[in-house]
C-alpha cells in the first residue's frame, strides 16, 4: 500500500510493503502516481517502509502475466515515473536499504536522490531474463552515463551507496535523506517549481534560454523585497 502524510511543506510518500521489501502490484503502481500527481506540498519525500527502498515489481504477479499483462505493468511502471518528472512537486528519493529493479527505476523519475550508507542499488532483471520496462533503458544511461548503465543493467551486480554516488546515481550519502527534503523545502516554492520546469524542459536550446529569462523575469517581481532584504543583510 501507499501512505501519504503532509508534514509542514513536505508531502510523504511512503511505499508500505515491508514483509514484500516494498514491492510493487499494478494497484501500488496507480496509487503512488496519483500520491505524487495530487500532492500539495511543494516537497515529496519518496521513501520506503522497513529495511527496503523498494524490491521493484512483485514478482509473484510478474510470474503470472500473459503478454498483454506484462504490456500493462510495464505501462503503469512507466506512468508513475513520468507522474514523477511532471509533478509540481520537487520530488526527493530517499534510499535507505536496497533499491533493486523498479526501485531504481523509480528513483530514477524523482528529481533529487538520496542514499543513507545502507542503500544498495542493482538492476537484477537480466539474471531472470528480463530488464527494466520502467523506463529505466532510457534514463539510467542520460543519469549515469553509458558504460556504468551498461554494466549496471548487463551484470546486475549490486553497487553500495558510494559507488552509487560515484555513478551520479545518487547525488548525496547521508545518515538521514528525510533531512535533504526538509532542506529543499525551505525555500520559496514558486521558485523551486520553476527551477524544476526549467532543468526539465528538453526544448531546443533557444527555446529554454527563452523560457529561462521569462521565469527569472518573474520570480525578480515576485521576491522584490526578499531581494532587497538580502542585498542589505550582506
Amino acid at each position: 500500500m501507499i501512505r501519504v502524510d503532509r508534514d509542514g511543506a513536505v508531502c510523504v510518500v511512503r511505499i508500505d510493503r515491508p514483509d514484500r521489501r516494498n514491492a510493487l502490484r499494478p494497484r501500488d503502481l496507480d496509487a503512488l502516481a496519483d500520491a505524487v500527481g495530487e500532492a500539495s506540498a511543494p516537497v515529496v519525500y519518496l521513501c520506503g517502509e522497513g529495511a527496503a527502498f523498494c524490491a521493484g515489481a512483485d514478482l509473484d504477479v510478474v510470474s503470472g502475466l500473459d503478454r498483454e499483462g506484462a504490456r500493462d505493468l510495464a505501462a503503469r511502471g512507466q506512468r508513475v515515473v513520468r507522474a514523477f518528472e511532471a509533478a509540481e512537486a520537487v520530488v526527493v528519493a530517499g534510499v535507505d536499504g536496497p533499491a533493486r529493479g523498479g526501485g531504481v527505476e523509480l528513483a530514477l523519475g524523482c528529481d533529487l536522490r538520496v542514499a543513507t550508507p545502507a542503500a544498495s542499488f542493482a538492476e537484477p532483471g537480466v539474471s531472470l531474463g528480463l530488464f527494466g520496462a520502467w523506463g529505466g533503458t532510457a534514463r539510467l544511461a542520460r543519469i549515469c552515463g553509458e558504460g556504468d548503465a551498461m554494466d549496471l543493467a548487463l551484470s546486475g551486480r549490486t553497487v553500495d551507496a558510494e559507488t552509487a554516488r560515484g555513478m551520479g546515481l545518487v547525488s548525496r550519502v547521508v545518515e538521514d535523506p528525510r533531512a535533504v527534503a526538509d532542506e529543499v523545502a525551505a525555500h520559496p516554492p514558486d521558485a523551486l517549481a520553476a527551477l524544476k520546469r526549467r532543468m526539465r524542459d528538453d526544448a531546443p536550446v533557444a527555446t529554454q534560454e527563452a523560457r529561462e529569462v521569462e521565469a527569472f523575469a518573474d520570480l525578480v517581481a515576485a521576491h522584490a523585497d526578499d531581494i532587497a532584504a538580502g542585498r542589505d543583510g550582506d
